[in-house]
């Protein structure tokens, strides 16, 4: 009996079909992510490439959810691979780091040690005098590479603890001082596709 129940069993229609549509969803999503990633960061002509497949992958799923619109599997796996698309383009995202960002760093404390930590780690900082509401302050600005903020935020742990610091995206600085990494593993894209952006 069991036989003959999944002897008529549709594997393509119920297991085969949903997974091209959840993959291919995934794949889709993920290069609207990051699509929208490289738009912000000025990386201009590789976004239509990018768009190309996108719009591709996409039209493709359709046309087979379509053709299957009494699957409820199919649905199921639209939906699924559109939020998991989403997490996965977040990962990649957060994997490339791009950009630059601005740290602001404020505290009461002497903050000598700090900034020749940062100094000596070839990061280009601006020291200034200011005022906060229990007394003067110092205000240390720094423009890093993504990449970065994570060995400046431990450095601001270990030299000032007490230190408040903000971390924003900028959009394009000129000149300045930069850590020089050895390239990343996606350095290459910046190589094939500048973001013809002033360094």
């Amino acid at each position: 009996m069991l036989h003959s129940i999944f002897g008529n069993f549709d594997y393509y229609s119920w297991i085969t079909l949903p997974l091209i549509i959840f993959f291919s969803r995934v794949c889709d999503v993920s290069l609207g992510t990051i699509r929208h990633v490289f738009i912000s960061k000025g990386f201009r002509k590789i976004v239509p490439l990018l768009g190309f497949f996108e719009v591709l992958i996409w039209i493709i799923v359709v046309a087979q959810v379509m053709k299957n619109l009494n699957n409820i599997a199919c649905y199921l796996a639209w939906a699924g691979g559109f939020a998991t698309g989403t997490y996965v383009g977040l990962l990649i995202e957060e994997r490339l780091a791009l950009g630059l960002q601005v740290i602001r760093i404020i505290t009461n404390q002497n903050c000598d040690e700090l900034i020749e930590a940062l100094k000596k780690g070839n990061h280009g900082i601006t020291v200034v005098d200011g005022q906060g509401a229990v007394g003067p302050v110092k205000m240390i600005f720094t423009i890093i590479k993504r990449k970065n903020v994570q060995a400046v935020a431990k450095l601001i742990r270990e030299y000032n603890p007490t230190a408040f610091y903000s971390v924003e995206d900028i959009k394009n600085a000129n000149q300045g001082v930069f850590t020089e990494n050895s390239p990343g593993r996606f350095s290459s894209i910046r190589k094939i596709f500048p973001s013809g952006k002033s360094k």
